[in-house]
């Protein structure tokens, strides 16, 4: 230890600063899976409006320029996102003796998954997937509606149009959760109350829909979910 006192509180000032350094820990690195991360902490608390780069960015406690190492934009973002969801997908062995309901077991699990994540699917939307993970969902379907003896051409088709409706159902669900929570949200009416409003209209001008009010508002979100599904499926005729 230095003799003079000025030396010695230099040298205690020193080390203090020195401890300081070693003691407080290393920034984590950016990389694509904390990327991925924070933007679905994003979707999760402020919904998928709310997803930019500069909002990751500043989760993850950075700046955009930092990002711009690991991603190519905003889509690229998205291609993450369905990527990460659909990696929690299970697909079961190509059955040609329960292809529908394999097919309606996976989208549903497509759904729930959408359903975590208020608007997430639109991120699915207009996207040609490159994501391994998507690719591997995408490819346990196809294979799916192969093994009931769909012609291929067919199977693909069927297979964007199924795609389609669950990423908008999922799309309606998150929007109308949404507007629930809004404070003016008189126009989001129970089953109930819209079917007491469709068998108040004037019957010469809505017949048909004061008659089957009922059946109109029928059904829970799910059971027309299963049954828009089955509805395509059912149309799918095996190639000869």
């Amino acid at each position: 230890m230095p003799a003079d006192p000025r030396q010695r509180r230099a040298a205690r000032h020193a080390q203090s600063t020195e401890d300081a350094a070693a003691s407080s820990p290393r920034k984590e690195p950016i990389t694509v899976a904390r990327i991925t991360d924070a933007a679905l902490e994003v979707v999760a608390t402020e919904g998928y409006d709310a997803l930019t780069i500069r909002r990751v960015a500043a989760v993850l406690g950075t700046g955009p320029s930092s990002l711009y190492a690991h991603i190519v934009n905003k889509d690229d973002i998205d291609d993450l996102l369905v990527g990460r969801l659909s990696a929690e997908i299970a697909l079961p062995e190509p059955d040609p003796a329960t292809w529908r309901r394999q097919l309606l077991d996976v989208f549903t699990q497509i759904r729930d998954q959408y359903l975590k994540y208020p608007g997430v699917s639109r991120a699915a939307l207009a996207m040609a997937p490159t994501n391994l993970e998507t690719l591997r969902v995408r490819e346990g379907m196809f294979a799916i509606l192969l093994a009931g003896g769909i012609e291929p051409r067919t199977a693909a088709w069927a297979l964007d149009a199924l795609s389609l409706y669950v990423s908008a159902y999922a799309l309606e669900q998150s929007l109308v959760q949404n507007r629930r929570k809004h404070p003016d949200q008189e126009w989001v009416v129970s089953r109930a109350e819209l079917e007491r409003r469709f068998t108040a209209l004037p019957a010469d001008t809505f017949p048909q829909t004061r008659r089957y009010a009922v059946e109109l508002t029928s059904g829970t979100g799910p059971d027309r979910f299963a049954f828009t599904l089955g509805l395509i499926m059912d149309n799918l005729s095996p190639s000869a």
